[in-house]
């Protein structure tokens, strides 16, 4: 006798492939191939369960807890008002770009013209314009393993290639010179660095900064979102130590403005007008109301930024003290940003489900280290972009789930 159903369910099961296979051909082939970002799936999960009545202590985002500066948020209102709400130019508020190159010549002691500096509606559009305008198909782009979770997709949309360097916890996961020149080949275009650090929170030396500047046959792409953020000595910008530089910085972290989406890149004057066109075509001009914010923060919100360092610096000490009580490793204590990258191998072997385990057994969301590469397999990123409080009671319940196992 024929099993009616054996039979239903086999067929459901090959129309399912035969539908997957359809939308594979359907689905462009760059983008076939873009993963996840993890902590954005643990983050979700969060939600869910929040939803469902649990109590979640968010120590995986990498957002700023506190309100965007009053005073940010007045002259945006302020701007709505007055009928700042038209498109600006391609580039940018020549004011705002005015802005961002003073802050670059008291800060760093660089020289930088409006020309060479485009606002974006976030930082990820200028890092997807850079490698437009940059990268040819197969070009190699030099990245640390591990790295931000999303820059080999920015790389490999483009037609680059992504060629790693893995790098070692001891040093901070900072690259060396020799593990630079190993990896360099003919169709090397680029070496992107991130400092201070996405998932480390290290801040690269004026001495690691030479080191790359001096290699000088590629361009050097700088991911400074979060300078301002150190709280111990100085964060460099590339642009102090070549001409030959991309520079990626915003708003969102160290302004407390993740949600306005304004950033900024600044790059060699050959690229003006390439940069120009692509930002005109692509995305014509960023909000005008959210630029005239960006212009309040960078005269006026000094002291909003002063009392949000000192509150991240407290939570950073305490809780590189907690995790190392807890049994953590931390190989190089981070200066900057506000993650601290634990290694956790003595008991995790796969981070993205230990992740899941904790946020699932005692409500603490986490990042798992596999998100920014293999390198970063069996460590757990910690982010003290929350209150003191929640910290406390998150690597409690974190010390609960350590006893357990």
């Amino acid at each position: 006798m024929i099993d009616v159903k054996f039979c239903v369910n086999i067929l459901l099961r090959n129309m399912d492939n035969s539908n997957n296979n359809n939308k594979k051909k359907m689905i462009s082939r760059k983008v076939v191939g873009v993963k996840s970002f993890m902590v954005m799936d643990v983050m979700a999960r969060a939600e869910q369960l929040e939803k469902e009545g649990k109590d979640i202590i968010h120590l995986e985002v990498g957002e700023p807890d506190f309100e965007t500066p009053a005073v940010v948020r007045e002259a945006a209102i302020e701007a709505i008002r007055s009928g700042k709400t038209h498109y600006t130019h391609a580039m940018g508020l020549l004011e705002l770009r005015e802005e961002i190159c003073a802050m670059y010549h008291r800060e760093y002691g660089v020289s930088v013209t409006p020309d060479r500096v485009l606002v974006t509606s976030g930082t990820s559009p200028a890092m997807l314009l850079m490698m437009l305008a940059l990268l040819e198909p197969d070009d190699e782009v030099i990245v640390s393993n591990p790295h931000y979770a999303c820059y080999p997709n920015f790389i490999e949309a483009v037609g680059g290639r992504l060629a790693e360097v893995r790098t070692l916890p001891d040093d901070g996961f900072r690259y060396r010179p020799e593990q630079i020149r190993a990896a360099l080949t003919p169709k090397t275009k680029a070496i992107l660095i991130n400092s201070p650090s996405n998932p480390t929170g290290v801040v690269m030396s004026r001495k690691n900064l030479e080191e790359i500047a001096a290699f000088g046959g590629q361009f050097i792409l700088s991911d400074e979102i979060y300078h301002g953020l150190v709280y111990e000595g100085k964060a460099h910008s590339i642009l102090e130590f070549t001409d030959r530089a991309f520079v990626i910085n915003g708003f969102s972290k160290l302004y407390a403005m993740t949600g306005w989406r304004l950033g900024y890149l600044i790059f060699p004057k050959e690229f003006s007008g390439v940069m120009e066109r692509l930002h005109q075509n692509f995305a014509i001009s960023a909000n005008s109301f959210v630029q005239a914010a960006g212009i309040a923060a960078l005269r006026s919100a000094g002291p909003d930024i002063e009392r949000m360092q000192s509150t991240y610096n407290e939570r950073r000490v305490y809780m590189i003290r907690r995790l190392r009580e807890l049994g953590f490793t931390i190989h190089v204590e981070p200066t900057g940003a506000f993650y601290v990258f634990a290694d956790a191998r003595h008991f995790c072997a796969d981070s993205y489900r230990e992740a899941f385990n904790i946020l699932e057994t005692v409500r603490v969301g986490v990042t798992p280290g596999i998100d920014f590469g293999s390198g970063g397999e069996g460590f757990l990123r910690f982010s003290y972009a929350n209150s003191l409080d929640n910290i406390k009671e998150g690597l409690n319940r974190i010390e609960a789930y350590l006893r357990e196992k």
